[in-house]
């Protein structure tokens, strides 16, 4: 039987799972996913579950853990706090999203939906929770990056490898505040042995509060090309969009619209109980 030392990882192949694993400092790791990965990492083992079966805790009876980092989107952990506590999990982490806020008022249903969902799930996480004895934080991230992995910088940085410029609607003057997958994979671990964490949740913005504009300048740079970017009027940009969508997915035209929206929060409270110190907005993508 697995013992306490180890961390169990749910949603551990995403983004900021795979910077967990990548930590030279952590703790050995049961790492939980649908597509667990061909090379795992060393010191982790890989288990492959998905959390929307109902009967997945059954092939864990060689487990024991009192700890749990929940990476997985929320809506998928809030319903098996049960499963958890019965594991013996007493500490848990999970992470939401600032989009909870963002998105709550956006003229996309989509997009509304999301907030609401996100809501809903940590409404329902925290209950079960209390329910079961299981102390919780939860830990919502802004626009998060990892080069060559997610779908906002990466994506941004494939478009400008693809036509060399970027458009953009307006004048791109809405604040971001990026923040890198491995600094919230080091924050989580940081959150599971704080005990005056327990109870709370926390925004996590990046390190450093700048334009989009600028954010998409320090792309080129990143990428090692002089900034070539294109103000259009929001009009204009919404019907070239119409045309590059096939080279978005996921994408929607409410990131033409939210380019000139102020998307910033309050980071002093995970400054204060996390020590959280972000990088500055700075990505390298490979030549």
């Amino acid at each position: 039987m697995i013992q306490d030392e180890a961390l169990l990882a749910l949603g551990a192949s995403s983004l900021i799972g795979g910077a967990l694993c990548a930590l030279p400092e952590r703790p050995p790791l049961i790492c939980v996913s649908r597509n667990p990965p061909t090379s795992p990492q060393s010191r982790a083992r890989w288990i492959r579950v998905d959390l929307t079966n109902p009967e997945w805790g059954a092939g864990f009876a060689d487990l024991r853990l009192r700890k749990a980092l929940a990476l997985a989107p929320i809506w998928t952990v809030a319903p098996v706090i049960d499963q958890l506590a019965d594991l013996g999990v007493e500490r848990l982490v999970s992470f939401s999203s600032t989009s909870r806020f963002t998105k709550a008022a956006s003229p996309d249903p989509a997009e509304r939906e999301v907030a609401d969902r996100l809501a809903r799930s940590e409404t329902r996480l925290i209950e079960s929770c209390e329910r079961r004895g299981v102390a919780w934080t939860l830990l919502r991230p802004t626009l998060i990056y990892l080069e060559g992995r997610d779908q906002n910088v990466t994506r941004l940085a494939g478009l400008i490898r693809r036509f060399g410029a970027l458009p953009l609607a307006g004048d791109g003057s809405g604040l971001r505040q990026p923040v890198h997958a491995e600094d919230l994979a080091t924050v989580a671990l940081t959150a599971l042995d704080t005990p005056a964490a327990a109870g709370r949740a926390y925004d996590l913005p990046g390190g450093e509060t700048l334009t989009y504009r600028a954010m998409v300048e320090r792309i080129f740079e990143g990428l090692g090309k002089r900034p070539r970017i294109l103000a259009l009027p929001p009009e204009l940009w919404r019907l070239g969009f119409s045309f590059a969508r096939p080279f978005l997915p996921g994408a929607s035209a409410q990131m033409g619209a939210r380019m000139e929206a102020d998307l910033t929060f309050d980071s002093k409270a995970a400054e204060a109980d996390l020590n959280w110190r972000a990088r500055p907005f700075r990505p390298r993508f490979p030549a």
